[in-house]
């Protein structure tokens, strides 16, 4: 019996769509390890059209006539379909991409500084003008977490975000805790590596995650925050005491970034050394990783791990934002809407170590619970406000202060409104 046969039309190939052009501007870690990533992975459909840098005498990986020095020329280019600044220099930073969104383009950036010092300013400029801000390389490195943020929990309510946001710091606390190493050798094996800068101040004085976390509580609470306002300690003092101090209680040190939303619906935001245990998914977060820990009210937890640092992870995030700028992603900070207050008005569990009895004073402790005079350290609650008002007289005297317990409303020694610093962070 016969068989009827449909001849198929031929398919028409789909043309590949053209290449997108960027341009570039800052070859540094990051910038090189983005252009290292478009070398090997041709397929990306992004071609580095044009490379600005700063400084025409220093040696780099490409022919110097790769180079040019001037970043406006790339503003007005219009055969550039996108812009990626990354420099180090916070204030050049912001001119720039201010500039670009008047013009209503694309632009992806890594410069986490910059954007916690002026992210309702951008926001406004995109509003205004068209133009679309990518920076999911500002934060964490290669874990998205600000599009998870932004895109898959931009409408559900947070109760916390606690998070390594440091991978620098967190190496230097891996090495101390593991080998016994002092903070000094410890922070010098840092640096050779590459995972510290030689000025390691923005990392070990908790500023470079302090600017993270205004970022994250952008996106998950719709709460911009200025960075003076969110407490940041660092790790300058710390010392093998205080290392004892942790394993002999089986725990670890870590500098964790914490936004918490409190009973009334106000948000704190802090960064600080503090306490972490084996119940908590930061405890197993060494080297230069980082982690970052989720709690939905719907969702529930959301645990994310990754490296935080370096040209080709960090390279890695900018070329998301640049497939996502493809595919016409853009931020909706849905919650900026209604944003929730910040609160300070709390007291928090620390231990603080130092050779200076007047900081004690300082500090004015509401509640004692552990002193040791011997090794130099108290343990007990004490006013966050007072803690972010001197925070630079503490780093002067080289103190070192971690965050051992709870936050609980001042004045009260009732139930603390926040979980325990050591277990579930």
């Amino acid at each position: 019996m016969p068989t009827d046969v449909v001849s198929a039309a031929p398919l028409t190939p789909i043309a590949p769509a053209r290449p997108w052009h960027i341009g570039l501007i800052g070859f540094g870690c990051v910038g090189q390890g983005l252009y290292d990533i478009l070398q090997q992975h041709p397929a990306s459909g992004f071609v580095v059209a044009r490379i600005v840098v700063k400084n025409p005498a220093k040696a780099r990986t490409l022919p110097a006539e790769r180079f040019e020095f001037d970043a406006d020329a790339l503003l007005v280019d219009d055969s550039l379909d996108v812009l990626v600044e990354l420099i180090d220099d916070a204030n050049a930073a912001f001119a720039l991409v201010a500039a670009a969104l008047l013009r209503g383009r694309r632009v992806v950036t890594a410069n986490k500084a910059m954007l916690a010092r002026h992210l309702p300013a951008l926001v406004a400029l995109q509003r205004a003008h068209g133009g679309t801000l990518l920076y999911e390389a500002a934060v964490c490195g290669s874990i998205p977490i600000i599009r998870t943020l932004d895109a898959y929990f931009g409408t559900e309510p947070l109760r916390r975000l606690t998070g390594i946001l440091n991978g620098s710091s967190n190496y230097v606390l891996t090495r101390m805790g593991e080998g016994g190493t002092d903070y000094g050798p410890a922070l010098a094996q840092a640096q050779q590596l590459g995972f510290a800068e030689t000025d390691p101040s923005l990392d070990m004085g908790a500023f470079d995650p302090r600017s993270k976390a205004v970022l994250l509580a952008a996106h998950a609470y719709g709460l911009f925050l200025d960075p003076e306002q969110v407490l940041n300690l660092g790790i300058e003092g710390i010392s093998a005491t205080d290392i004892a101090f942790a394993a002999s209680r089986g725990q670890k040190i870590k500098v964790v970034a914490g936004l918490q939303r409190l009973p009334d619906g106000r948000v704190t935001a802090l960064v600080t050394p503090q306490l972490v245990g084996p119940e908590s998914p930061l405890f197993g977060v060494d080297e230069e990783f980082n982690g970052v820990v989720l709690e939905a009210d719907f969702a529930g937890e959301q645990f994310l791990r990754g490296r935080g640092a370096g040209g080709h992870p960090t390279g890695s995030a900018v070329l998301a934002d640049l497939a996502a700028l493809r595919q016409g992603f853009a931020y909706h900070y849905a919650k900026t809407a209604a944003p929730p207050t910040h609160a300070t008005d709390l007291e928090i569990e620390i231990y603080l170590r130092t050779d200076e009895p007047r900081l004690i004073d300082l500090l004015d402790f509401s509640e004692v619970s552990e002193e040791a005079d011997e090794d130099g350290y108290v343990v007990g609650y004490v006013a966050l406000a007072h803690l972010i008002a001197h925070r630079d007289l503490l780093r002067e005297y080289g103190a070192f202060i971690m965050r051992t317990g709870q936050l609980r409303p001042i004045g009260e020694a009732a139930t603390p409104v926040l979980e325990t610093a050591s277990g579930r962070v």
